[in-house]
């Protein structure tokens, strides 16, 4: 049995479908509540649905492998409290209890950790190469705690899990994230933007140099996310720090000219202001080195953007 946290998010209920789609049996440790998340769930055949707070239940079933992707993931996110809870000590014992029983540990950082980008998007494991990163964000900072910690206790030479890695994830997109709202994937918003008869409105850019829309991002489908998810627990003596991204950084602009395209539908785009929230706190620019997890032995190309999203949008129109 394999246990996913978070598993009725996004990425996790893809997860799940794709583990199950496989003959796995999978425990999700989420909170559905009232809205319509459960439907990320409907692909997949669960042998447990429990919630984040019986952890030392699920933990009790004997998992063969954790794949850790719940959090809060919210980048405006104000309560620190909250976020440490369930970003930082939840982590930290789920790596405890997977060093203690030996069991595989596979987990969700961010491309949040790398702030600005001034410090570049370098995959780097060690406390020295960690501790340039600067999160912009709680939600950044979170994930950048667990590495830096996971990073300390492997320079003291505490225990690990006979497998560990964690991914730091660019800016995915793709089927299961509406219940997202805000912080879905601009591909969605442009996607229903644009059904509405409304042209497609993009954030103007507050920077010098920088034209409106060319904004970039590593955006990556959450086809690839899975399927690096898949390989990993496939090779459990890979271990590392690794980024999931496509290695591309692709315009806003590109990516809403790609739903058009998706949808056969011409061109009308508009910009607004950058929301007062996000001055200062928004990055301009991603883009995932990817030759650490290459180099690992990682076999699979990227799926190109038009493709990852024109793959996306059939998905939307056929729910």
């Amino acid at each position: 049995m394999i246990l996913v946290t978070g598993g009725a998010g996004f990425i996790g209920s893809n997860l799940v479908a794709a583990l199950t789609a496989r003959g796995e049996e999978v425990v999700v440790l989420d909170w559905l509540g009232s809205g319509e998340k459960w439907r990320n769930l409907d692909d997949a055949i669960l042998a447990g649905l429990l919630p984040p707070d019986s952890v030392d239940a699920a933990l009790a079933l004997k998992p063969r492998a954790v794949m850790h992707l719940g959090a809060i993931s919210a980048t405006t996110v104000t309560d620190g409290d909250l976020v440490a809870a369930s970003n930082l000590t939840l982590s930290l014992k789920l790596w405890d209890w997977c060093a203690a029983q030996g069991v595989p540990f596979i987990f969700a950082s961010s491309a949040a950790t790398y702030g600005n980008g001034d410090a570049g998007f370098a995959d780097e494991e060690t406390p020295e190469g960690l501790a340039r990163l600067r999160p912009l964000n709680l939600y950044g900072w979170s994930k950048h705690a667990f590495d830096r910690r996971v990073a300390q206790m492997l320079q003291l030479g505490r225990p690990r899990p006979p497998q560990w890695a964690g991914l730091k994830f660019f800016n995915v997109y793709g089927p299961r994230e509406g219940h997202k709202g805000r912080m879905a994937s601009v591909a969605l918003h442009k996607y229903r933007e644009i059904l509405t008869g409304q042209p497609a409105r993009l954030f103007a850019s507050d920077r010098e140099g920088i034209a409106d829309g060319m904004q970039s991002r590593d955006f990556v489908s959450v086809t690839d996310c899975v399927r690096v998810m898949l390989w990993l627990l496939d090779n459990p003596s890979t271990s590392g720090l690794y980024n999931c991204g496509s290695g591309q950084a692709r315009s806003f602009l590109d990516l809403t000219r790609a739903v058009f395209a998706a949808l056969g539908l011409p061109e009308r785009i508009e910009f607004m202001p950058m929301p007062e929230d996000l001055r200062g706190k928004y990055q301009y620019f991603t883009e995932a080195e990817m030759s650490k997890l290459r180099q690992a032995g990682y076999p699979h190309a990227p799926t190109s953007l038009e493709d990852g999203v024109a793959a996306y949008v059939r998905w939307l129109q056929a729910r």
